[in-house]
């Protein structure tokens, strides 16, 4: 197996990419923005992206995107082919990507956000940090890519300030950048619960 930047010649599993996420976010009943393939495309022709292979089969992938003029820069997109999970293959992607954002937009500010809690634990071990939405980008066209989340309606109703996603964020000119301090999976377990049991049960009324 082998994890790449993306080019042009891995256009052909855009479609395939599309579908693997789709279909984790529908068994995992967790909140994603959809992407089309020409999107997917379009990272992979921009060299914002990675992702892995074995041999030709489809195994994993991630994406760049940069906003407020390359100030903040987001990993998104992260999926691992059903076939390949449980292999630790989810953290050898994004520690690729993440290495690859720094060395792409060395002055940027790196953040997520993600209901997945595996997730939330890969970014806290890159040095990451659990912060507000007031302290991401305010570039309006990354938040109304949340449209297609079916859980839009929650960051809409907070004017976006939360939602049922945890923000997380690294600066390379905080002080604390270099310190990578592990937070401990329970404490993304216990606010992801909070939050759901704030909005989800404000749905049921």
């Amino acid at each position: 197996m082998e994890i790449v930047i993306a080019n042009n010649s891995h256009s052909v599993y855009a479609e395939t990419i599309c579908e693997t996420i789709l279909q984790a976010a529908q068994v995992r009943g967790t909140g994603i923005a959809k992407r089309k393939p020409e999107y997917i495309i379009s990272k992979m022709e921009q060299g914002n992206a990675v992702i892995a292979l074995d041999g030709e089969k489809f195994v994993g992938f991630c994406y760049i995107e940069a906003w407020s003029h390359g100030k903040f820069v987001a990993n998104s997109g992260l999926i691992v082919h059903p076939n390949y999970r449980g292999k630790g293959i989810a953290k050898q992607i994004k520690k690729k990507v993440f290495e690859h954002s720094r060395a792409k937009f060395p002055n940027a500010k790196v953040f997520s956000i993600t209901t997945g809690l595996a997730v939330m634990k890969l970014n806290s071990e890159l040095g990451y940090k659990p912060v507000t939405f007031s302290e991401l980008t305010e570039d309006q066209s990354f938040w109304n890519g949340c449209q297609t989340c079916k859980n839009f309606d929650v960051l809409k109703r907070t004017q976006q300030k939360m939602c049922l996603c945890t923000g997380m964020l690294y600066d390379p000119n905080s002080s604390d950048s270099t310190q990578k301090t592990k937070v401990k999976e329970t404490v993304f377990k216990r606010l992801k619960s909070i939050k759901q049991n704030l909005f989800l049960k404000k749905d049921k009324k």
